[in-house]
């Protein structure tokens, strides 16, 4: 076919308008005929539905984030168009930082980082030991990738049970409470649904090992933030370790703040700096698979959501 003409919004970038290039595309201004519309607005709907009314030809969206929650609501996934975002394209920095706040919490370095004095030895090691996944996408597969190397025994919980490489076992959504007894490290690394908002609350809590740090690197209203407060207070776990907290920004003042088994990152797992040469990547891909007619990645699933 002719190089697809795509559009970028609602306004476009040297490195999309390049990304396009790259993958033998055109880049063209909005409301003009196109093949395609790269959308780099995570949280405009609106918008974006507008953008397509000006541009009825466009047949394929790449959508910037590899969550995509402001959309699915509005049912715009079953348009007949071909939709796609940036799963899996942030994986990898994403597990990195998973990894690194497990050890953090299981080496206790916040504590050590505000010591004024000597202290007495603790932490514990994450080589051979349980863990628990909740999530069977690109996250996942790049954080058991990492922890590869530390022979951990890992759990992964998703939505359809089919295998995962470097798991001992793979359970469904609804066997979740048989996967977090003896976990020392339960990590949530899954898209946010209807139906896993709130996957973490009291009752997954209290199975929780009372030496067991939960790391979000997900979204926020995965875990029932007043139920985890409780947990933590209590020492029900041993920590959490959040990039990603319900509200968020996570205001000054909450009680995650002043709770010494808590760390906080402000939504940090993937810095612009780091997405926008994979989501770049991404863009230059698919342009090049709409060009030969072949399958996108980052499919987007309408009935699942995302």
């Amino acid at each position: 076919m002719p190089a697809p003409r795509i559009a970028i919004g609602p306004e476009a970038t040297r490195s999309a308008e390049d990304a396009i290039r790259r993958g033998g595309g055109i880049p063209v201004a909005g409301g003009q005929p196109a093949d395609g519309l790269v959308w780099l607005n995570p949280r405009d709907p609106d918008g974006l539905s507008a953008a397509l009314e000006a541009s009825p030809s466009i047949r394929w969206v790449q959508l910037p984030f590899a969550g995509v929650e402001h959309y699915a609501p509005r049912g715009i996934f079953g348009d007949g168009r071909t939709w796609t975002c940036a799963k899996g394209s942030y994986a990898e920095p994403v597990a990195e930082h998973a990894l690194l706040l497990a050890l953090a919490g299981l080496r206790q370095l916040p504590d050590r980082v505000r010591a004024t004095t000597w202290g007495e030895p603790a932490g514990l090691s994450l080589y051979d030991q349980p863990v628990t996944v909740l999530g069977g996408g690109g996250i996942a597969s790049a954080l058991l990738e990492l922890l590869a190397p530390f022979r951990v025994r890992a759990t992964v919980v998703r939505r359809r049970p089919d295998p995962v490489p470097g798991t001992s076992r793979v359970l469904p959504t609804e066997r979740l409470h048989d996967a977090l007894p003896g976990a020392l490290v339960v990590f949530v690394a899954l898209a946010l649904t209807p139906e896993t908002t709130g996957i973490i609350s009291g009752p997954e809590l209290a199975l929780m090992d009372g030496r067991a740090w939960l790391v979000n690197v997900a979204r926020g209203r995965h875990v029932v933030t007043d139920a985890l407060v409780d947990a933590l207070v209590r020492h029900e776990i041993a920590g959490a370790a959040l990039d990603v907290t319900d509200p968020e920004p996570l205001p000054d003042g909450h009680p995650l703040w002043a709770l010494p088994n808590c760390i906080l990152t402000p939504h940090t797992a993937d810095t612009p700096e780091m997405t926008e040469p994979l989501l770049a990547a991404r863009i230059a891909a698919n342009v090049a698979h709409l060009a030969a007619g072949e399958p996108l990645e980052g499919l987007i699933d309408a009935d699942a959501g995302y």
